[in-house]
């Protein structure tokens, strides 16, 4: 009963670190239709915001779960300005584009810092589960998550600007006849996915190697999770990371890590080949 706990417990939290890593690419693909290859990277970003602020003595909080995303969406919302506006509607240029930025943002964490791995403590403890220890942290990246999805549910569900922003990528000439300012929904929808990943790498800078390139190891899972997904965000986002987080973390508890990111590749797969639209976009189509 001791191992299926901490089995639980564990699948629980790799449940939670794909929403996490995968919510603000939902955003920008999922409404945007943007492949924002440099997802990875505004990860890597938020974790780098982390390490410097919790070294510069800000509290290890505000420094995970505040700073990175304001950071992160600031720079977001500058790359919209400057690059990704003048290529909306041009799916392969905006791809080359933040390939480019990725490569570009890359290298320059590597000037500024070098290619060595840093890390930040965690901020809290450990407990037991039978015989079994377990890190309390764990606990931090669910609330996050959960957090994290209830909060875009409820933007979007009942605020006037998530009504604004959905009208608007279904239809912006419509919104625009209505006197909304399309550019200006896509600034913020994009600044707002970048915040998004800016947090989660905030959030798993404690528990993964801080690397000029470290996005490399979450950018082809969230892809993965948000293609599964489908086009409602919340939903899609959730239902996808619960069916992928269990085949994974199963797997791996069986067999390897390595094993278990191959079982995860496998079943994306075969999701999307019986479901090409993912699994939103062939249930729960009203859904966010």
């Amino acid at each position: 009963m001791d191992l299926a706990g901490l089995l639980a417990f564990n699948v629980i939290t790799g449940i939670a670190t794909l929403v996490l890593i995968t919510l603000g690419l939902g955003v920008i693909y999922g409404m945007m239709r943007i492949i924002n290859l440099a997802h990875g990277e505004f990860m890597m970003l938020g974790a780098y915001t982390a390490v410097m602020a919790s070294g510069a003595g800000v509290n290890i909080w505000i420094a995970m779960l505040v700073l990175p995303p304001l950071v992160v969406g600031a720079i977001g919302l500058i790359l919209e300005r400057t690059v990704i506006r003048f290529l909306y509607g041009r799916m392969m240029d905006t791809m080359l584009a933040t390939w480019g930025i990725s490569l570009g943002l890359i290298g320059l964490i590597t000037t500024l810092y070098g290619n060595v791995v840093r890390g930040v403590s965690t901020p809290v403890g450990s407990f037991d589960i039978g015989r079994y220890g377990a890190s309390l942290y764990s606990l931090v990246i669910v609330a996050t998550a959960l957090a994290a999805l209830g909060a875009m549910f409820l933007v979007l569900r009942f605020t006037k600007f998530g009504l604004i922003l959905r009208a608007t990528m279904q239809n912006p000439r419509m919104a625009a006849a209505l006197g909304v300012q399309p550019n200006r929904i896509y600034m913020a929808t994009f600044a707002l996915g970048a915040a998004l990943a800016g947090l989660a790498g905030g959030v798993l800078a404690p528990i993964s190697g801080v690397s000029p390139a470290m996005g490399a190891a979450y950018i082809a899972r969230a892809f993965i999770t948000v293609l599964g997904g489908g086009p409602a965000i919340v939903t899609g986002t959730g239902l996808a990371s619960s069916l992928f987080g269990v085949i994974n973390e199963l797997v791996s508890y069986k067999t390897t890590p390595v094993i278990g990111d191959v079982a995860l590749l496998v079943a994306a797969i075969l999701l999307i080949r019986v479901l090409p639209q993912g699994i939103t976009g062939r249930y729960l189509r009203r859904s966010l």
